[in-house]
């Protein structure tokens, strides 16, 4: 996995970091008016109406195939999909394990995406911003 990288301008900025922050404060919205406590669905629920409140495009849920040797084997669903461009995945665990950090992480080998952010509505709100880029990635969109 490698570092976040800077965007072209030199500023050392996140890739995709004004979106992330975005919805790290919607997470954080969320979290304070709801709490901890619920099932992963009702913070989904939630996330995808304050999502449509801030007008962001975002996907739920949406199929995506895993590639293997130029050959789809298999599909995932994240939570969310961002702008096409941030893979959102939401968790209500007493704290982010590795396992969870690993899913997220599989989830961005297997696409063109990546930036993940891993959202757990837990005792406390926690969140990781993973990224992962490497030379086996098809460029879709040109950065």
């Amino acid at each position: 996995m490698n570092a976040d990288r800077a965007e072209g301008n030199g500023s050392g900025a996140l890739l995709h970091g004004a979106l992330t922050e975005r919805v790290l404060g919607i997470f954080f919205d969320v979290y304070n008016e709801l709490g901890s406590g619920f099932l992963e669905s009702v913070y989904s629920e939630a996330m995808a109406m304050a999502l449509r409140e801030a007008a962001i495009p975002f996907e739920r849920e949406p199929r995506v195939a895993v590639h293997f040797r130029n050959s789809i084997i298999g599909a995932f669903r994240p939570d969310f999909v961002v702008e096409s461009s941030v893979i959102v995945e939401l968790k209500g665990a007493r704290a982010i394990e590795d396992a969870h950090q690993a899913q997220l992480l599989n989830y961005l080998r297997a696409t063109t995406l990546e930036v993940g952010l891993l959202l757990n509505f837990g005792p406390r709100p926690t969140y990781k911003r993973l990224a992962f880029t490497n030379t086996r990635k098809i460029r879709v969109h040109p950065r």
